[in-house]
């Protein structure tokens, strides 16, 4: 899940193996640390030296553990690789719970119900390529109708769109405007399926057809079979299916990126104490170079952001 186009959003929606990895709900990793110590009266006590522990909310302190919501089908930003759920996204968050001094739990579910876990409290805060943007920021749907609180993001990662088309581009496909008059494919409840309805609009009579998907693998598939002219995605993914499917034969990205935005670590409106200590954290590691070396890992530096911010997405 970039601006106001990308899925994860903004063009946005915005996931290095097994691309098309169908997300397996409960799977987890665990990253970060944390320690026991025994009192002398024989009773145990949590303590614990990482920088920034006391910044977090004591109910987190008590339970070690950041619950947190992904959709892990989405490389090479978070997928399933070994029944462990990893990426650009775990690995961030591995070295945020080093300053944090708790574990990172990932579980997997659908991307369009992220939002709705941290609205009932069956996770602390979510990480998926999720677009930071005012809609989500003010709980709006498409329409703009209240269906809910909105949460806060904690903005960690900078990506524009890209399309990704059949290998060769038989359509010559090279930016939306192309994509009048032809069928799409997308992962529905993304950014990018609001990016392809708005440009829906824009194509009138032309019309443009509309394909959404639970998964982003099943929307791959029907570009591959040629159902679909193209897919929508985070450029860095983009890029990555186009090198890694079929052993590079079998995508392409059409065009160049566009719609530049910010990803966010999503958490409720009601936890600022939670929000402030991540982004705490996210300054730390930029400061100390371990974000740097994650983005290198998974040759995504371009998409660096020089601080943390808070809801800075549009």
């Amino acid at each position: 899940m970039t601006a106001s186009t990308t899925r994860r959003t903004t063009a946005a929606r915005s996931r290095i193996a097994a691309v098309g990895a169908i997300a397996v709900a409960g799977a987890l990793i665990l990253t970060g640390c944390g320690d026991q110590t025994e009192k002398k009266d024989g009773g145990s006590s949590k303590t614990n030296d990482a920088p920034l522990f006391s910044a977090l909310p004591k109910k987190i302190q008590d339970a070690g553990v950041v619950k947190v919501g992904t959709d892990a089908a989405y490389a090479p930003m978070e997928f399933t690789e070994g029944g462990k759920i990893v990426g650009v996204d775990p690995d961030i968050a591995e070295a945020l719970g080093k300053q944090l001094g708790v574990k990172f739990e990932f579980t997997s579910g659908s991307f369009d119900g992220l939002i709705t876990s941290i609205y009932s409290g069956r996770q602390d805060a979510i990480m998926s390529s999720v677009t930071d943007n005012e809609k989500r920021q003010k709980g709006l749907d498409d329409d703009g109708k209240q269906i809910g609180k909105g949460i806060d993001f904690v903005d960690y990662f900078s990506s524009g769109v890209s399309l990704l088309v059949k290998k060769g581009n038989p359509q010559g496909i090279k930016s939306l405007e192309d994509l009048c008059g032809k069928t799409v494919a997308v992962q529905r409840g993304t950014i990018y399926e609001d990016t392809f309805k708005a440009q829906a609009t824009k194509c009138g009579d032309k019309k443009l057809t509309i394909e959404s998907f639970d998964t982003d693998a099943e929307a791959q598939t029907r570009v591959k079979a040629g159902g679909a002219v193209a897919d929508l995605n985070d450029f860095p993914v983009a890029a990555y299916i186009a090198k890694t499917s079929g052993g590079g034969n079998d995508f392409e990205v059409g065009g160049a990126q566009s719609d530049v935005g910010l990803f966010g670590i999503g958490v409720s409106k009601e936890n600022t104490q939670l929000r402030d200590a991540l982004k705490q954290a996210l300054d730390a590691i930029i400061k100390d170079g371990s974000y740097a070396k994650v983005l290198e890992k998974w040759n995504v530096k371009d998409s660096a952001v020089t601080s943390a911010t808070v809801n800075a997405g549009k």
